[in-house]
């Protein structure tokens, strides 16, 4: 009898990736609507809830305690484990450079302080959960994230736009390895802690590593040129994302890197995808968006 997995959010970029590892791994995959579904009943006899939701950076504040309280008095009731795609927002600015489960969650931005929020109401609920805590993402497909949003749009051009220092170290998560992960973790879930916070380690890279690796994939050499954050001060009276964005900018301009101690010590035998065949993919849709 195969296991039940009902992913929320599953249109959005790790509910996605999600839907396709946990079929190809032989689950019983569950799309919830929440248009047309109730919650109760779409979880009924779900073994795993995926928390894919990701409301916009401005209703954070408001939609995520709520969504997090429908999610917890659900997985009570069924016994499901939830899975939670985590981040690295909860560290905050003063945080030293290496991430781990022993790192405090010191972030005092309200991004930050949401996040913290959201993971503590889970452990402090008793709901089996797992926080599988990543970096950027990098997609198959522009999902609206930094790097085809913001870094990759203007390769054709020959541009490759950075938003921080290029010299320092950031941590970005390939998403289809980041979705494998959830699945193994699902899989050995009543040997993991009733709350279980594993960083995915991904890929380290500097600005100007991820700009080399980009310009490999390409097969041409691209210029690596810092982004102006000017127009998005500009747009703050009229942007409300904009506030949230700049908020997030110290990200960029400060040297981390996930350990990966925790997920390997867990999943001895993952095989990440090596940067040189996850780039190809990653880039594709900017060469041909058709």
């Amino acid at each position: 009898m195969s296991n039940t997995v009902l992913i929320l959010g599953g249109r959005g970029r790790f509910g996605r990736n999600a839907t396709e590892a946990f079929k190809a791994r032989g689950w019983e995959v569950r799309q919830f609507d929440r248009k047309s579904e109730n919650l109760w009943d779409a979880a009924w006899g779900a073994d795993v809830i995926v928390n894919g939701w990701n409301p916009l950076y401005p209703d954070w504040a408001t939609q995520v305690p709520k969504l997090t309280k429908q999610v917890i008095e659900v997985a009570l009731s069924t016994k499901a484990t939830v899975i939670i795609p985590g981040n690295v927002y909860n560290y905050g600015k003063d945080a030293p450079s290496v991430y781990g489960v022993d790192t405090p969650h010191g972030a005092k931005n309200p991004l930050g302080r949401v996040r913290i929020e959201m993971e503590a109401a889970y452990r402090a609920s008793g709901v089996r959960t797992i926080v599988l805590r990543a970096g950027d993402f990098i997609d198959t497909q522009a999902s609206g994230n930094w790097f085809d949003m913001m870094i990759t749009p203007k390769i054709s051009k020959g541009k490759f736009t950075y938003p921080g220092n290029p010299d320092v170290t950031h941590a970005w998560a390939w998403l289809p390895d980041l979705a494998r992960a959830a699945v193994d973790l699902a899989e050995m879930r009543d040997d993991l802690p009733s709350f279980a916070d594993i960083p995915f380690p991904g890929y380290t890279l500097t600005g100007r590593e991820l700009c080399a690796a980009v310009s490999k994939a390409y097969g041409k050499p691209l210029r690596l040129k810092k982004m102006n954050w000017l127009p998005i001060h500009i747009a703050r009276p009229f942007w409300p994302m904009a506030k949230y964005v700049l908020e997030m900018r110290y990200q960029w301009n400060k040297p981390h890197r996930i350990d990966g101690a925790t997920f390997n010590a867990l999943l001895p035998d993952f095989e990440t995808t090596p940067l040189e065949q996850a780039m190809p993919l990653a880039i594709k849709h900017q060469i041909n968006p058709d």
